[in-house]
């Protein structure tokens, strides 16, 4: 979603509350769960729940690695759950010609550095660069290149799904700002 007006342009990038993380940390929660109920239930010999029968298995080795390959997936959920709930790496990249500031921002992780909030003169702005890998883990990002700087990522790995709606986005970036695109 953007958002621009005649001077001032503010991209909103989209943080960790995406479906396909939902439908993760779901899938591992429940995996976890049931690992550690048929962990539990060779330890107890007694079929906690009636589909996950543990008659067969032995708390030592197998009942036992089964416990911990479930309380493994339960912290990796507790991990997905939280970048959820704090949605971390949304905020938005703010263009403003009138001030003459390019500001980046994002929300962390809870703590010091929560907020990331960065701050560059557009005049220093040189150009946008698209980074493109296609295969089986496809790239796409914009970045935008500062003199004197590191190139800047202006959007998520994922974000676009298709290689003409990223040069959408850059040739419309490129535009406003009046620079070129690499």
């Amino acid at each position: 979603m953007n958002l621009q007006l005649e001077d001032i342009r503010v991209d909103f990038v989209t943080g960790s509350r995406r479906i396909s993380n939902f439908c993760w940390a779901s899938i591992l929660l429940s995996g976890a769960l049931g690992f550690c109920s048929v962990g539990f239930s060779s330890y107890l010999q007694k079929d906690l729940i009636p589909f996950l029968s543990a008659d067969h298995i032995l708390f030592i080795p197998q009942g036992l690695v089964m416990f911990f390959y479930g309380i493994a997936g339960l912290f990796i959920s507790f991990y997905l759950w939280s970048t959820i709930l704090w949605n971390v790496g949304s905020g938005y990249n703010k263009f403003d010609k009138r001030k003459r500031i390019l500001s980046i921002f994002r929300w962390g992780f809870p703590g010091k550095n929560r907020r990331i909030f960065i701050q560059f003169d557009i005049r220093d702005v040189q150009a946008i660069r698209m980074e493109v890998q296609e295969g089986f883990l496809s790239r796409r990002i914009l970045y935008i290149k500062i003199k004197g700087q590191q190139d800047v990522p202006l959007s998520r790995i994922e974000e676009y799904s298709t290689l003409g709606e990223m040069e959408t986005q850059a040739a419309e970036l490129a535009r406003f700002l009046k620079i070129s695109i690499e």
